[in-house]
């Protein structure tokens, strides 16, 4: 597989930017303003919900893209 992948949430609330198995970008649109979260997955919650996010198997994940995500 190749990275980074690029996900969001059906809602277009979140986006995410998967750049390894072991750590990923989340950005959350909260009104006007983005937060962007810096995630490096070292427990297994946060490393289950990349494979998750790469498999499509959480529900309200979509397929993004790079132009999407900036």
């Amino acid at each position: 597989m190749e990275f980074p992948q690029y996900r969001r949430l059906s809602n277009k609330k979140s986006f995410y930017r998967i750049d390894s198995m072991e750590r990923f970008v989340e950005v959350q649109i909260v009104g006007s303003k983005y937060f962007a979260h810096d995630i490096e997955a070292k427990q297994y919650p946060e490393m289950l919900r990349i494979r998750e996010m790469l498999s499509f198997s959480l529900q309200d994940i979509e397929l993004s893209d790079e132009a999407e995500f900036t």
